[in-house]
């Protein structure tokens, strides 16, 4: 559904009027919903928190960065520098010009900051866990190749062999292994320097459900290595010309306690959008909402915020990372923000003051800088609340956002990690 549909879809639930009712006087016409007033929006009550985690949308290398081989990156700034005409006016209205120093917006509707990530690592994982308050001490393992006896064991089991266990991006296996693939059957094990394993295969050679059989064995008999992930890659077409589909699915270590777990035990929803019920292995949400693209992930969420009370809706929109920062392309990478920005100018509005929205990063993959893999980097935070217009400074752990979700929940522990961002009455 287009977002523009969904958006009239959910103006006519929560005004109690029925789907493909019209109103007296207006067409058939979803641009008469789109253009219809602010106050006409019926709100919801009590009031709620969103948030969103930007794929891989980094602001400047960390500290130590020098460890992570990344001194230099700065996925934002660097795309901005490569396509000068991106213009993000509803970021800007949060603070984003604020945060990176360039065209700060004149008139201001939200709080902002960044923040650097304490825990070992750069990947979607360890920086989704530290945004819910599990700062890991120790990092997951990390592989160049998987050791003989996990791949022995694995084959052994499902009764499958391999190609591949090579580090490798998922479009240059396929390209390079997937007709091997295609004569013999073999699905293509392969890893990056990001703790996660990955198992490629065309549909009508290894079905989803088989491939996605093959990755829970895999991920049982990983934990003893600490890799983060293991991801099903399924892909369709001929040798020669592979695409992969969006039928993707995580397969995470079980985090440790999150602020997730203590938001559902007070008895509140947690609404996971995107990937980020994978990466939490399901702990701590009560509503998985997959997604195949930013755009369904922005649909679903304009259709769950309206029906979300006092509870959260925690989306990861991850066509930043996967479609532009893994392949390099800064100039399909402003595409991103763009197509965010837009939306996100057509939604804020939907959003009353006492509502809690929190925009943010997980780690950064600077589509100019070497090789093809994460960058480890601070990220922007930018918070919408009660029309405060703040300078939240620099946060010295994404934690402390578990801190903020807290407090704002009025969750009668707190949370142990982190530092609430703002008070809330």
């Amino acid at each position: 559904m287009r977002l523009d549909a969904a958006l009239a879809l959910d103006s006519r639930r929560i005004s109690g009027q029925r789907v493909g009712e019209v109103p007296p006087g207006e067409e058939r016409d979803t641009e008469v919903f789109r253009k219809r007033r602010v106050t006409d929006w019926i709100p919801k009550d009590p009031p709620g928190a969103l948030l969103i985690v930007l794929d891989s949308v980094g602001i400047g290398d960390a500290p130590d960065a020098d460890a992570y081989h990344d001194r230099g990156a700065d996925t934002l700034h660097h795309i901005l520098d490569r396509c000068p005409d991106l213009r993000l006016p509803a970021l800007g209205s949060l603070g984003l010009g604020h945060v990176l120093g360039r065209s700060p917006a004149a008139t201001l509707q939200g709080s902002y900051g960044r923040m650097r990530e304490r825990s070992a690592g750069k990947d979607s994982t360890t920086g989704h866990w530290e945004i819910a308050g599990a700062v890991l001490d120790e990092p997951f393992g990390g592989n160049e190749t998987f050791p003989p006896e996990l791949i022995e064991a694995i084959e052994s089991e499902c009764g499958v062999r391999f190609l591949g266990n090579v580090p490798a991006s998922g479009t240059a296996i396929i390209e390079a292994l997937g007709e091997e693939h295609f004569r013999t059957g073999r699905p293509l094990l392969y890893t990056s320097t990001d703790s996660v394993l990955q198992i490629a295969a065309h549909e009508e050679i290894v079905p989803m459900e088989r491939l996605y059989a093959i990755c829970r064995v895999v991920r049982r008999c990983g934990d003893a290595y600490r890799i983060g992930r293991v991801i099903a890659r399924p892909f369709i077409g001929e040798p020669g010309h592979f695409t992969r589909t969006a039928a993707r699915h995580d397969f995470s270590m079980e985090p440790p306690r999150t602020v997730l777990d203590a938001i559902r035990d007070a008895g509140l929803p947690v609404k996971a959008v995107g990937k980020v019920a994978d990466l939490f292995a399901g702990k701590g949400i009560t509503e998985s909402h997959p997604t195949g693209s930013n755009r369904e992930g922005m649909e679903r969420i304009a259709a769950l915020w309206p029906e979300t009370d006092r509870g959260l809706v925690f989306a990861n929109l991850v066509d930043f990372d996967v479609l532009y920062g893994h392949r390099r392309d800064a100039e399909g990478y402003a595409h991103a923000p763009k197509e965010f920005d837009d939306w996100l100018d057509g939604f804020l509005p939907r959003c009353r003051p006492e509502d809690l929205v929190i925009v943010t990063g997980d780690h950064g993959n600077d589509p100019t800088y070497r090789g093809t893999d994460h960058t480890r980097e601070q990220v922007p935070l930018l918070v919408r609340y009660a029309n405060r217009t703040e300078d939240l400074g620099l946060r010295e752990t994404f934690a402390d956002v578990a801190a903020t979700l807290a407090a704002f929940f009025r969750l009668e522990a707190g949370w142990p990690v982190g530092t609430p961002v703002m008070e809330f009455p």
